[in-house]
């Protein structure tokens, strides 16, 4: 996919002039086109180029996007980027405003029109003596812009306020990602909604990532593309198809997919990341993300040759996410089940705690402290006569016992007794 040449991107340098004279710092620039501020800081030097839906965003928000209508780039229309993506940038600001009717007057003033105040004039020259101030190494440009940017600025939200931000953010549009992802609504809403509610156990970790909606969106497909809702019961069975036909066939053919061919195509031509990005989120490198983009293009060519353009498979992948009446539930609801489920997990784990202290203190308690040797089993012996009981004495018997009882203990008469 190239750059469209309608797209109104103007030089590194105009780019930074131009956020400045919106009062906007790379941070806040970064924040509401939802990348992080070195990202910025590379479009701003040279080095990378938007593309795709952040470049509509960027030229917006630069203020010199004048063949980009306002409903294409806020998403209002049908079919457009935002409806799938959730990328719109935010409303103009005060400044905006004040920027495009000053650049207004100057079109007037272009086309024949006496400008009512040449004011502006000297705004222009320091404009450029300040331009000039920054070329030079180490100027004052450079300094005000390190200052700036290293500046620590106060949190102004909540924890609570901004994880609902957030979820207002990205939550409708990755509910419509995630059902391109696996064609079954009510997985996709229980996805987005275990996604959060781990962003809200992480929050910390979260809050200060570089990209969080990119870190709610992996954790999301991680979960819904896991093998293990195969044995579920409520998954078992496929659910109803969309109603129109072009809809169901392109959800077919993107269900026919490997899953991470899936999942690279959908973030690719329909989110709308770049490709180093589309790599890094599906742990692959840049090749082999590439050669899953072009086989599954080929793929839904083969079977939709209508869609063998980029343009065209983005624009059908809007339109089967807008289609479908897909709801997420509210924030607040989403952290209140996320900390229930946390809740009721730490209680799960203090009792298989204490249980396994239970059992361990009671085996101490049982168990012997001493070794005995085990007693042999008996076994029979053959061959010897079994031993008889003596019987009742005879007369002689008795008499000779007499005898010797009456006769001394001791002596030899006991040894060699008298048997008369």
């Amino acid at each position: 996919m190239t750059q469209g040449s309608a797209t109104p991107l103007p030089a590194p340098k105009e780019r930074r002039r131009l956020r400045e004279a919106r009062a906007l710092t790379q941070a806040e620039l970064a924040s509401r086109l939802g990348v992080s501020r070195s990202t910025v800081r590379s479009w701003e030097t040279g080095r990378t180029t938007p593309r795709g839906r952040k470049l509509e965003a960027y030229v917006r928000l630069l203020g010199v996007g004048t063949t980009l209508s306002d409903d294409a780039v806020s998403g209002r229309q049908e079919g457009s980027v935002p409806a799938l993506v959730g990328a719109g940038a935010p409303p103009p600001s005060r400044e905006n405003r004040a920027s495009e009717n000053r650049r207004a007057s100057e079109d007037r003033t272009a086309d024949g029109a006496e400008p009512a105040e040449h004011a502006d004039r000297g705004a222009v020259d320091r404009d450029r003596d300040r331009d000039r101030d920054r070329d030079r190494p180490g100027g004052e440009g450079e300094r005000g812009d390190a200052d700036q940017d290293s500046a620590v600025r106060e949190p102004s939200l909540t924890p609570a306020q901004a994880f609902d931000a957030l979820y207002a953010f990205a939550a409708p549009a990755l509910v419509r990602q995630t059902y391109l992802l696996t064609g079954r609504r009510e997985l996709a809403r229980e996805s987005v909604e275990r996604a959060f509610q781990l962003a809200w156990y992480r929050w910390p970790e979260v809050a200060v990532d570089r990209d969080p909606a990119g870190w709610v969106r992996a954790t999301a497909y991680e979960y819904a593309l896991s093998p293990w809702h195969r044995l579920r019961p409520r998954y078992r069975h496929p659910e109803a198809p969309p109603a129109g036909g072009s809809e169901r066939a392109l959800l077919d053919v993107l269900l026919t997919l490997p899953p991470v061919y899936r999942r690279t195509l959908l973030l690719y031509d329909g989110v709308g990341l770049g490709l180093p990005e589309t790599a890094a989120e599906t742990e692959a490198s840049t090749p082999a993300a590439a050669n899953r983009v072009l086989h599954a293009r080929e793929a839904v060519a083969a079977r939709l040759p209508e869609l063998a353009l980029p343009e065209d498979l983005h624009r059908r992948l809007t339109e089967l996410g807008s289609a479908e009446r897909l709801r997420a539930a509210k924030p607040r609801t989403v952290r209140h089940h996320g900390e229930h489920r946390a809740r009721q997990w730490t209680r799960a784990a203090i009792a298989f705690t204490v249980l396994l202290i239970g059992v361990t203190a009671l085996t101490l308690r049982t168990a012997p402290d001493h070794y005995e040797a085990p007693l042999s089993p008996p076994e029979t012996i053959h061959g010897l006569p079994p031993r008889s009981a003596p019987g009742p004495l005879s007369a002689e018997e008795l008499v000779l016992r007499a005898k010797l009882r009456s006769q001394t203990s001791s002596g030899p008469e006991r040894l060699v007794p008298d048997i008369r």
